[in-house]
Parts: structure tokens; C-alpha cells; sequence
């Protein structure tokens, strides 16, 4: 009855779980990532928030209109003393209205510094963009490979429960004509049942897979298709390799413009030392009987100049100066950590390709070991133990090989994103 219902269950699992219509590559799944990811959308936006704070800067160098007006109350309108008697200069209860256009001429470069900043946080995200997109598309690699690494292993477990459905059988058969005792097929029903737990577990990371890469590339979490496996990659680097710098790198250029930025804030910040030139035009209108010119027309060129802010301007120009020193050191250990991602990543593709070479032939002569000991077994030479040793060991080899031949694939995508060509 076990037998049949282990049976049952791997006719069960060999069916499509859905229609696949469509076979997609890793190529493929990378566009989808970078079209539909939710976390690259909502990145995006940042792009486009700086990009907005150029016109906020360059406004500084247009004219500000501005216009106010009102109507005033009062207790007792405004006089004056004449002669003895109370004269009134304004009415009571009045309305009024402003306009004034100003123009800064002259600032010292703290309008232009400000545009100069803007320009390079604009282009400092876009760079922050492209790497944060490198770091969704190596998720997108792991996702992927990991998803064929789990179905290599979910076929060698399905390889393993039917070998030990298999023995089970056979152990039945020798256990009904007298030959093995009752142990042999308790052994190969806990086997079985071993087996088919850990059949499950990697059903269950391959559906996990898939729902982590539908996430990535913006799929709905039902969709499914059959993935293409990759040729061989690239050749992995040697330890001269001289082909690498981190200048390539998207994290850089996005921190080296952040620098600019930081140059651009102590210019502003030290333009607040110096005044400012500026000029106006206005319109004033008060309503008021008792004056013949009710509305008054002027230009103004003026200077102005902050005398004492409470330091405000001196530390808010040593801020800048740290911030900018900050980044700098930043930008070394940036670096540093980049040519440490690189080296790390080729030596782990290095080492994944010894051990495919490894295991590659362990492989064959695992399967040669499970035929062998099988075939004891049946003769009555062997035990129950060394085929399931055999089965056993089997699986591990292949495990450790596919594993190897993944984990080479997703070393040689990291290369070429520490490379920043991912």
C-alpha cells in the first residue's frame, strides 16, 4: 500500500503544475526586472525628485514676483497737528495692494553654486539608480539559478525515492520468500519515507524560488515556465587580472558626483560672507481720500548684507566642509570594498570550478557504486545497508555538484557586477 501511494505521488509531481507557454532566459528575466520591479519603481522616483530640484535652483536666477493686499481697520485714522487744529492724513478703514518684482543681480555665485549642486545630485542619483538595478538584477541571477538548482535537486530526489521504492520492492520480495529478515524492510520503509521528506522539502524551495523571481521581474506569483539553463560561462579570472576597476562601478560615480555636491554646498555656504546686490520695481496702492497720489511707483537697486546670524553661517559652512570630507572617506572605502567584492567573487569562481571537476566524475562513480551494490544485493552478497549507503552517497554527490555548477554561475555574475557590467 505504501509502495503504491509513493507511486501515486510521483506520477502526481511529474505533472505540469500549469500551463507553460513560454520558455524564458536569464537575459529575459533581467528586463523584466529592470521594467517591472516594485522596488526599482518606487527608486525611480528619487531619480525624478532631484531632477525637480534643478528648477527650484535655477528660479534664482528669474525675477520674484510678488503681490499682497488687504484691508485695514482702525481704531482712529492717522492725523497730524496744524495750526491748532487736527488734521486726518489717511482714512479710517482703507484697502490696499503691492506689487513688487526683485531681481537678484549679484550674489557671489551662491545662486549658481546652488544649480551646480543640484545638477550633481541629479546625476548622483541616477547613478544611485543604476547601482541599486545591479543589486535587483544579482537577486534576479540567485533567484534564477536557484530555482534551477533546486529542480536538479528535486530531480535527484525523485531519483532517489524511486530507487528506494525500488529496494523497497526487492526487500519485500526476498523478506515473502524467507531470504532477508524483517529488518531489511522496516530499513527500506523509513528510507523510503526519509527520502520522500526531503522530495517535499525541495518541492517546496523550488515553488519558493519561483514566487522570489515572480516578485523580482513584476510576474504574477502563479506564473511558471521553464527556464533555460546557461552555457558555459564566462572564463573565470586569474589572480593578475587587470582588467577590473572599481572607477566602472555606478556606487562611484554616484558618490564622486556627491562630492561635486559637497564642493558646490561649501561655495554657497561661504557666499553667505558677502552681500548681496539686488534690484526692485513695485507698485503700492493704499486707498486714501486725503492724498492725491494714492498710488506710488519706484525702483530700487539696494545692497544687502547679513551683520549677525548667531554663527549660523559659520557652522553651517563647517558642516558643509566635514560633509564634504566625510564623503571622501567614504569613497575610499567604497572602493576598497568593491576591489574586496571582485576578489572574493573570483576566487569563489575559481574555487565552484575545481569542485564541479570534482564531482563531475564522482557522479558516474556513484552510480556505478548504487548498480554494483544493488546487484549484491539481490545475489544475497550485500546488505540492505550498502544500498542505501550506496543511494545515499548517490545523492549527495549529485547535490554537491549541482550546487557547484550554481554557485559558479552566480560567482561569474557577481564578477561582472563588482566589473559594474552586469
Amino acid at each position: 500500500m505504501m509502495q503504491r501511494s509513493i507511486l501515486v505521488l510521483l506520477f502526481i509531481s511529474m505533472l505540469p503544475a500549469g500551463v507553460r507557454a513560454e520558455t524564458l532566459t536569464l537575459r529575459q528575466c533581467l528586463g523584466m526586472a529592470a521594467g517591472a520591479n516594485p522596488d526599482l519603481k518606487v527608486a525611480k522616483f528619487d531619480e525624478r525628485i532631484a531632477a525637480e530640484e534643478i528648477g527650484v535652483a535655477r528660479s534664482g536666477f528669474l525675477p520674484r514676483l510678488n503681490l499682497q493686499g488687504g484691508y485695514t481697520v482702525q481704531q482712529e485714522p492717522q492725523s497730524i497737528h496744524f495750526q491748532g487744529r487736527s488734521l486726518e492724513t489717511q482714512q479710517p478703514n482703507f484697502a490696499f495692494t503691492s506689487v513688487t518684482v526683485e531681481q537678484t543681480l549679484y550674489d557671489f555665485g551662491r545662486t549658481s553654486a546652488r544649480l551646480d549642486r543640484a545638477k550633481a545630485l541629479r546625476d548622483a542619483s541616477s547613478f544611485s539608480y543604476t547601482a541599486y538595478e545591479k543589486d535587483v538584477f544579482l537577486q534576479v541571477v540567485r533567484a534564477y539559478y536557484g530555482i534551477l538548482e533546486s529542480a536538479k535537486l528535486l530531480q535527484a530526489a525523485d531519483e532517489e525515492v524511486a530507487q528506494m521504492a525500488d529496494h523497497l520492492r526487492i526487500a519485500k520480495n526476498l523478506f515473502e520468500q524467507g531470504v532477508v529478515t524483517r529488518n531489511d524492510l522496516l530499513q527500506a520503509e523509513v528510507q523510503l519515507a526519509n527520502s520522500t521528506q526531503q522530495r517535499l522539502m525541495m518541492a517546496n524551495r523550488v515553488e519558493n524560488g519561483w514566487l522570489y523571481l515572480n516578485y523580482l521581474t513584476g510576474r504574477p506569483a502563479s506564473f511558471r515556465a521553464d527556464l533555460e539553463e546557461a552555457a558555459s560561462a564566462d572564463a573565470v579570472p586569474t589572480d593578475g587580472d587587470t582588467g577590473f576597476s572599481p572607477e566602472n562601478r555606478a556606487e562611484i560615480k554616484a558618490l564622486r558626483k556627491g562630492i561635486v555636491a559637497d564642493e558646490m554646498t561649501v561655495k554657497e555656504s561661504r557666499g553667505h560672507y558677502f552681500p548681496e546686490l539686488f534690484a526692485r520695481l513695485g507698485a503700492d496702492y493704499v486707498e486714501n481720500d486725503r492724498v492725491q497720489e494714492q498710488v506710488i511707483l519706484y525702483a530700487t537697486v539696494g545692497l544687502r548684507i547679513n551683520l549677525f546670524d548667531g554663527l549660523a553661517t559659520t557652522s553651517r559652512y563647517r558642516q558643509a566642509v566635514q560633509s564634504r570630507s566625510r564623503d571622501e572617506e567614504q569613497l575610499r572605502q567604497l572602493e576598497a570594498g568593491i576591489r574586496l567584492e571582485y576578489d572574493t567573487a573570483a576566487n569563489d569562481a575559481r574555487i565552484a570550478s575545481e569542485r564541479i571537476r570534482t564531482t563531475e566524475k564522482s557522479v558516474e562513480r556513484g552510480e556505478e557504486n548504487l548498480r554494483i551494490n544493488k546487484d549484491r544485493y539481490q545475489e544475497h552478497v550485500g546488505t540492505a545497508t550498502d544500498v542505501i549507503d550506496a543511494q545515499t552517497l548517490l545523492t549527495r554527490t549529485r547535490t554537491e555538484y549541482y550546487r557547484a555548477v550554481f554557485d559558479y554561475q552566480v560567482a561569474v555574475a557577481r564578477i561582472k557586477k563588482a566589473k559594474g557590467e552586469l
